[in-house]
Parts: C-alpha cells; structure tokens; sequence
C-alpha cells in the first residue's frame, strides 16, 4: 500500500530515484573494489626494493596501504550517504521502498577490503 492520495507516477518516480541511488552506490562500489585489487595486487607483486633503495616515494606497501584505505573510506562515506537517502525515502513511502541490495554487495566488498588491508599489513 502507499500513502495516501499518491499517483502511480509518483510511485514511479519513486522507483527512479530509489534505483538511480542504487546505481550510484554499485558504481562506488565497482571503483573501491578496482582500488582494493589494484593495491593488495601492487603490495603483493611489486618488489619492495629495487638496487638496495627505495624505488618510489613511499615503499610498496605503504602505497598499497594507503590505496587500500582510501578505497574503504570512500566506500564508507558512499555506504552513508546511501542509507541517508534510502531512510529519507522510506519515511515518506514505508511500504514502497525496499531494503538496498546494493548495500549489502557494500558490505561485503567492504569486509573483503579489511581483510585485504589486514593482509597486505601483516605481509610487511
């Protein structure tokens, strides 16, 4: 059921905007998943030496490291920003909005991403 005096194009611009947020979140989360593999891909096939010195600015795994955590972090903000949205929709059309399932892909990519920030930590 919807609220109240709502029109089936309202209900649809509903859908539109809910789905547009979903797609936004999936982008979010396609970029931090390519930043998590690209880092924890660097920390662990890149030579940390090279000669006897240092070959970058920062070594190889503190570059890893901070791409890795970079990506959670946006990933985060993204996550928020996402359920912020989806509350306000919920509030005003309760039984028309469903629970994200681009969130839960979120969370998981987000836990894949610790473990990768573990790993490349611990592989120092």
């Amino acid at each position: 059921t919807s609220p109240p005096n709502v029109s089936e194009s309202t209900l649809l611009a509903v859908d539109r905007t809910r789905l547009a947020h979903e797609r936004t979140l999936m982008a979010w989360v396609r970029t931090e998943t390519s930043m998590i593999s690209f880092g924890f891909t660097i920390a662990k096939l890149v030579p940390n030496r090279e000669n006897g010195r240092e070959s970058w600015i920062f070594d190889t795994h503190t570059f890893a490291s901070i791409m890795i955590g970079v990506a959670l972090v946006a990933l985060t903000f993204a996550a928020i920003q996402h359920r912020r949205e989806m509350r306000t929709l919920r509030a005003r059309y309760p039984d028309h909005v469903p629970y994200s399932n681009a969130m839960f892909v979120a969370s998981l990519v987000a836990g894949f991403g610790i473990l990768a920030f573990v790993a490349v930590l611990i592989g120092r």
